[in-house]
């Protein structure tokens, strides 16, 4: 393509080794974040996919070792943060840094297909001058997913940024989530240490690598207590080591005890209990109560960037995850 120093690389993937032929579009779809097919056709049709630095069409079928990328004659949205008057539910502030509890259904950085409306775009309207982190985002020290909501560090200073990520990298950090997960936890304590890596067959998921798989992962250890059982569920506090992408959410389903209503990993469906029609509806009816990922950032402890003193943070279940909680808990009662 001659003019391609004007064309920006939005998307790069290298097919991997036990890839069997599918066409492009299809690969695609599991490798971008909230891409239809008919938006990846398009792409196709305008040259903005390319093998190996060539331009190919939709029926393009992926082998091995391909070098995919993704170019538009645009910037990715991502690098043109806009501040936006979002409120924020700030825990904590001072000179050096903020706590915010952030709720579900926001997302911390913009992205593909979330580029308004997110937690950067707000902290940029309400606070100037915030130092980037290594990857150029505005004031983030870690981050939680979309539809987990909970506690977060924001750095306020340059000074702060540096002495925050080294505690969260040395593991000095302390964060404590609470997840509503599938089936009856059988230890009342464990620890889950288990790599972690991003699903060769599907981008948006991570798995766990074990064997002769293991490089392909990253070191993750997730420390969990039972709380409450119910049955069919179980209440638990799940204490973060590491800090990967979907931890908590791959640990669990790694034991067999996949996050309530976690739809990327599967617990969006009866994965525990009867078959009976009143249970079912039982369930739905708690799906409704909570429309995402029983998961929660409920502690956050760190020690403060200036004054050295040891800061704890905590925050309150959410309604959502507590109404679905006191439903299983009276379902439970019943069962007696």
């Amino acid at each position: 393509m001659e003019n391609s120093n004007s064309l920006f690389e939005h998307f790069s993937f290298t097919v991997d080794r036990g890839q069997s032929p599918l066409r492009i579009d299809k690969y695609l779809m599991n490798f971008v974040e909230n891409a239809t097919r008919t938006k990846i056709q398009a792409a196709a049709k305008l040259g903005s996919i390319q093998v190996d630095g060539n331009v190919v069409k939709s029926n393009y079928k992926v082998k091995p070792g391909d070098k995919i990328k993704v170019l538009f004659e645009y910037p990715p949205h991502e690098n043109l943060l806009l501040p936006e008057n979002i409120d924020l539910d700030i825990v904590y502030e001072d000179d050096e840094l903020v706590v915010v509890n952030k709720p579900a259904g926001m997302v911390v950085h913009p992205g593909h297909g979330n580029y308004s409306g997110t937690l950067i775009n707000a902290l940029i309207f309400h606070f100037e001058n915030l130092p980037n982190n290594s990857s150029n985002r505005p004031g983030l020290v870690h981050r939680i997913d979309k539809e987990t909501s909970g506690l977060l560090v924001i750095a306020k200073t340059e000074k702060a940024m540096i002495d925050l990520s080294e505690q969260f990298a040395k593991k000095t950090s302390t964060r404590e989530y609470i997840a509503l997960v599938w089936g009856n936890v059988n230890e009342d304590s464990g620890t889950i240490n288990e790599y972690i890596g991003r699903n060769p067959k599907n981008r948006l998921q991570n798995i766990v690598f074990s064997g002769d798989d293991i490089e392909k992962g990253k070191p993750a250890i997730t420390h969990y207590k039972v709380l409450n059982r119910y049955g069919y569920v179980t209440l638990v506090s799940c204490t973060l080591e590491t800090g990967r992408t979907h931890q908590i959410r791959v640990h669990m389903k790694h034991i067999g005890h996949t996050i309530f209503n976690d739809s990327r990993y599967g617990g969006d469906l009866i994965l525990k209990g009867t078959t009976f029609t009143k249970y079912k509806q039982f369930v739905d009816n708690c799906f409704k109560t909570l429309p995402r990922q029983a998961l929660h950032a409920k502690t956050l402890g760190f020690k403060h960037p200036k004054t050295k003193q040891d800061l704890s943070f905590n925050s309150e279940i959410p309604e959502d995850i507590q109404q679905c909680i006191d439903k299983w808990e009276s379902y439970a009662k019943h069962q007696l």
